[in-house]
């Protein structure tokens, strides 16, 4: 992921898809054209990589010059285009061959046409190394493309947004989801998640998700998921990561314009925490960072045994049972730790103190994601 300006883009297009598409753009020029020596025309500022490219593969010998037009203004193409360099040489009779980086709406292209009507040129050929179907609103032919791409905007390899992107070897798409903030809530027993996660979620205005609640939520309604997960409860059988994920992936989908999530409870292992960074890829999003609160084991056992005077739960009554939970928990924890580290997406947050002092140190962490 890359941010140029105030916006982010994930990778799109490899170097090596990039310099495979440019040869075949190549050969296929070459062996229309023959032993004819053709003049390459750049479209300035974006196709100056792909004309440098192309003219170094051109296994003949060929012309190189350059146009300059304008017109983009941040992400979206204008109708307005301006022609601010031309042609300083007589292409009476010659073969000419557009280079263009991309091909959207086609209003340059469409000026193009204009400039080269009055230049007597023998033919006028059309290649483009990106060119989006979608957006294209002319009848004009294009001879060579590279590669179809989606309507979505692009930087790299000539392409800019706002001056930035234009030297980078690959390309990227934008992001559509810009702004949003997700990351996975750990805690051991006494630890005061739950409480954090509900002061967290109203602060940011993001979606709790909790796994419990979920599982909860699908048993007693008696969705197919929530079904499906209880026919493995039933035989005492662990219900499979990809049904958890089929049912966080009901939730985020139902929250599809929230600001982030909080996960919570999930996941648990390295299998699951892959399982939910590909969720998070296939929404345009991923996960920011593992917040786990950090409390020490007498701490908790205090805190637990202290709740179990009023919470009614049997294994918050129990010292060894409650001293079970927590090493399970950091057995748990210890693989997600590593997991998200190697990431640098760790944090581990002092849980100590008053729930106003924890709130502000977890707050401190989000900010600065």
């Amino acid at each position: 992921m890359i941010k140029l300006h105030d916006l982010y883009f994930k990778p799109f297009i490899s170097e090596d898809e990039i310099q495979e598409a440019v040869q075949r753009m190549v050969d296929a020029v070459a062996a229309d054209l023959g032993d004819e020596m053709p003049v390459f025309v750049g479209i300035l500022n974006g196709s100056f990589m792909l004309a440098s490219d192309f003219v170094k593969l051109y296994p003949k010998p060929c012309e190189v010059t350059f146009i300059k037009l304008a017109s983009y203004e941040g992400v979206k193409s204008t109708e307005d285009i301006q022609r601010l360099i031309g042609l300083t040489q007589d292409l009476t009779g010659r073969t000419v061959v557009i280079l263009e980086d991309i091909i959207d709406s086609g209003n340059t292209l469409e000026e193009v046409h204009r400039i080269f009507s009055n230049e007597n040129v023998k033919q006028l050929l059309i290649a483009t190394l990106f060119y989006k179907p979608e957006a294209y609103k002319k009848d004009f032919k294009l001879h060579y493309v590279g590669m179809e791409i989606p309507n979505k905007f692009i930087v790299g390899y000539g392409l800019d947004y706002n001056g930035l992107g234009r030297d980078m070897p690959a390309v990227y798409q934008l992001k559509s989801t810009q702004h949003m903030t997700n990351f996975v809530l750990f805690g051991p027993p006494g630890a005061g998640k739950g409480t954090q996660a509900n002061f967290l979620k109203e602060k940011y205005d993001l979606v709790h998700i909790s796994t419990g609640d979920v599982f909860r939520y699908n048993i007693k309604n008696e969705t197919a998921l929530g079904m499906l997960a209880k026919s493995y409860m039933d035989k005492g059988d662990l219900v499979p990561d990809q049904v958890t994920i089929d049912m966080l992936n009901k939730e985020v989908e139902k929250n599809s314009d929230a600001n982030g999530f909080i996960f919570d409870g999930f996941p648990r292992t390295n299998a699951q925490a892959k399982a939910l960074d590909e969720l998070m890829e296939s929404k345009d999003s991923q996960i920011n960072a593992m917040v786990a609160l950090e409390v020490d084991d007498e701490v908790l056992v205090q805190r637990l045994l202290e709740r179990g005077k009023t919470s009614g739960r049997a294994d918050d009554a129990d010292e060894s049972i409650i001293r079970n939970r927590i090493k399970e928990y950091y057995d748990k924890t210890a693989i997600l730790k590593d997991y998200y580290s190697d990431q640098d997406k760790y944090y581990g947050v002092d849980g100590v103190g008053s729930i106003d002092e924890i709130t502000v140190r977890l707050s401190n962490v989000i900010d600065n994601l």
